[in-house]
């Protein structure tokens, strides 16, 4: 068998096997979990080979490959929405994501689903910032680099405080901004809560001395719940806040920055959830440390005593 028969016959199982799952889910909810996910990766796949080859032209024809990023959120958006029925709806009527510029937007985070978000929402002449490790990842980790990600290495503090002088620099020079989550990993939850922020999106924020954007995503574990095995078509709302300067802050104002921030991103993201679920606005999420109840509106989580 030739390769181009694998690749044909490789590409009509899938197709069927799909199509079977999404008819089995009609009787069987967690088969269309299977049938979603699979489309998913395939789509992250195919979006990535397609990036890889703009990052390419990019480079070549005008030396700056970061606008592939941009072109592949959107190819990814399409995609997903046509083959799985989820999509994210933008709030953003002062148009924030198209005239501030450069900027830090940070956003929550929550599952796989997240990489859809930034492809509905992401802004021009914008990079992401990832942990190192994606960089191995076939595919995705060769568009990524190509495009100019910003990969931090959690386990080498220096080396990250080094990249991220050096974005700061960029964001400066290039007019680049950068899409960074603060959570710093998935939090996976049911219900809108925060993690505890990590402060190198606020640092970062202060060194370049341009605004940070929070970027809001209702929780969607009515959409996609990973434990669950629930994936489903819908629509999930993002909204875009009001710029936040940094012009005049130093390294002292870090700490009262993060928290301030995250609060208000916890706040709007229960009203937004609330309003997707179509349910009663919730109270604040608390969560249990040593026993004792925890806010979860700080920049740590502290126990109360």
């Amino acid at each position: 068998m030739s390769f181009s028969d694998w690749v044909y016959y490789s590409s009509v199982g899938y197709v069927a096997l799909v199509l079977a799952l999404y008819c089995l889910s009609l009787f069987v909810p967690q088969a269309g979990f299977l049938a979603r996910a699979l489309v998913a990766y395939i789509a992250v796949i195919v979006c990535a080979l397609y990036g890889v080859f703009v990052s390419i032209y990019l480079r070549a024809t005008t030396g700056h490959a970061q606008s592939a990023q941009w072109a592949v959120a959107r190819a990814f958006h399409y995609t997903m929405f046509l083959t799985t029925g989820v999509r994210f709806e933008v709030r953003d009527p002062k148009n924030i994501l198209g005239t501030t510029r450069p900027a830090v937007f940070i956003g929550n985070h929550q599952t796989e689903l997240d990489v859809l978000m930034l492809g509905a929402m992401f802004p021009k002449n914008c990079s992401v910032t990832a942990k190192a490790s994606l960089k191995k990842v076939p595919f995705l980790g060769w568009f990524m680099s190509l495009a100019g990600s910003v990969f931090l290495d959690r386990k080498n503090s220096k080396d990250s405080r080094q990249v991220m002088s050096g974005a700061a620099k960029e964001m400066k020079e290039m007019q680049q901004s950068v899409y960074m989550f603060p959570e710093g990993t998935r939090s996976y939850s049911k219900e809108p809560e925060l993690l505890p922020f990590k402060k190198g999106a606020f640092h970062l924020a202060v060194q370049a001395q341009v605004p940070i954007v929070p970027c809001v995503v209702a929780n969607y574990s009515h959409i996609l719940w990973m434990r669950g095995m629930k994936f489903k078509a819908g629509t999930i709302p993002i909204k875009v806040l009001d710029p936040i300067p940094t012009k005049g802050l130093t390294v002292e104002d870090v700490n009262e920055l993060t928290r301030s921030t995250r609060e208000l991103m916890l706040k709007e993201l229960i009203l937004l959830t609330a309003e997707a679920r179509g349910s009663p606005i919730p109270t604040p999420i608390e969560s249990a440390v040593d026993g004792r109840a925890a806010t979860a509106t700080g920049v740590e989580v502290k126990p109360q005593l």
